[in-house]
């Protein structure tokens, strides 16, 4: 245990997360992802360590300026439909009022550059933990020519860059020639799992590479089946109004716009599959959101590391949708997918658990510091 004047200060900046502490919030136009979500659990693990003092920068949702949640001080930062210039000066007068040791952030935005310049200016600590593989690939910096060099020379500038699986360390060291250190995803494992299941699942926001239409493509191929979509609106995306239209046609589907992140589990406890339909990701939180609830994943094309070749907790079908009708329908067979469930909640357990998680960041943040909290 460490005094009260050696509390390592640790905050977060993710913008779109003050939804996630605050499920009333208004004039929520851009919606949180699973980079806000990983932020989020991780700040509340570390906020129960009396040894850290959390600290988490959003968005002007129309909030008070400073919020306590769960010991988490939840500073109102960025108004998303200011200038650059203005988005600048409140993030960096945010980031004063935190006053941290670290500076942690996660997801690839012109955020990211601005945080590690306070940081390098400042001479604080800054850690940058990649939320997508088009981050680590070169595809980000070949779509944004001068957002991703800004955003290289971000990371340059990071005391320690994370990544969710070695595919995108060995990426990002080929196409940055950085060196970065894979750290697991962290979800709090639920008390008690619901025995009943209902439906197959899909949870996700609209964007374009998730590909939400080819879950009503698989839906209309199970009409006895109940299917259960919870897709929020993505930022910019003009066809989400067609997509609602259609699956309102679909008898066995069930659309749901939106639900607040403290009720996802209780969907996610009652599916039978959760199904990712998505062309690329990083390490979906979602998947662990599903394995906790011993749910497994039927995965259209993503497999970090080859996770179901090597723990048998879902089925990834490498691109090929006939074979994700023919595995969701063997999966449904006899109730095969609780047998998979089980195995995901070991996996789970094992490679998951927010508490584990935290220690390795904990001992992370302590070192970076120069600080021993054993």
């Amino acid at each position: 245990m460490i005094t009260e004047s050696k509390k390592i200060k640790v905050c977060f900046v993710s913008p779109k997360a003050y939804p996630l502490f605050n499920p009333d919030a208004k004039n929520v136009k851009n919606p949180f992802g699973g980079s806000e979500v990983d932020l989020y659990l991780l700040a509340l693990e570390l906020a129960k360590n009396s040894d850290f003092e959390v600290s988490f920068i959003v968005a002007d949702y129309g909030q008070s300026p400073v919020e306590l949640w769960n010991n988490v001080e939840v500073i109102k930062g960025i108004d998303l439909e200011k200038n650059s210039v203005a988005g600048a000066m409140e993030l960096w007068r945010a980031m004063r009022r935190a006053d941290a040791d670290i500076y942690f952030h996660e997801a690839a935005s012109a955020g990211t550059f601005l945080v590690a310049l306070f940081c390098k200016m400042r001479r604080k600590a800054f850690i940058y933990r990649t939320a997508h593989q088009d981050e680590c690939d070169g595809t980000y910096l070949k779509q944004h020519y001068l957002a991703g060099r800004l955003f290289k020379r971000g990371l340059h500038w990071a005391k320690i860059v994370l990544t969710q699986n070695d595919a995108d360390r060995n990426n990002l060291l080929k196409t940055m020639h950085l060196d970065s250190m894979v750290v697991r995803g962290g979800h709090h494992m639920p008390e008690q799992l619901r025995s009943e299941r209902e439906f197959v699942l899909w949870v996700a926001r609209s964007a374009d590479f998730k590909r939400p239409q080819l879950f009503l493509d698989l839906a209309e191929q199970f009409p006895d089946e109940k299917f259960v979509m919870i897709c929020s609106k993505a930022l910019g995306d003009q066809n989400y109004g067609q997509l609602v239209a259609r699956a309102k046609t679909i008898k066995n589907l069930e659309f749901l716009p939106q639900v607040p992140f403290q009720e996802t589990s209780d969907y996610f406890g009652r599916a039978k599959v959760f199904v990712c339909t998505s062309q690329t990701e990083g390490f979906p939180n979602t998947y662990l959101h599903a394995w906790i609830n011993a749910t497994p994943v039927l995965s259209l094309e993503v497999n970090p590391d080859g996770v179901f070749d090597k723990s048998a907790c879902g089925i990834c079908c490498n691109g090929d949708f006939g074979r994700l009708v023919e595995s969701l329908r063997s999966v449904l067979t006899e109730n095969r997918y609780i047998e998979l469930g089980r195995n995901a909640q070991k996996y789970a357990e094992e490679h998951h658990d927010i508490k584990k998680i935290a220690k390795e960041y904990k001992k992370l943040f302590s070192n970076i510091v120069g600080i021993d909290t054993e």
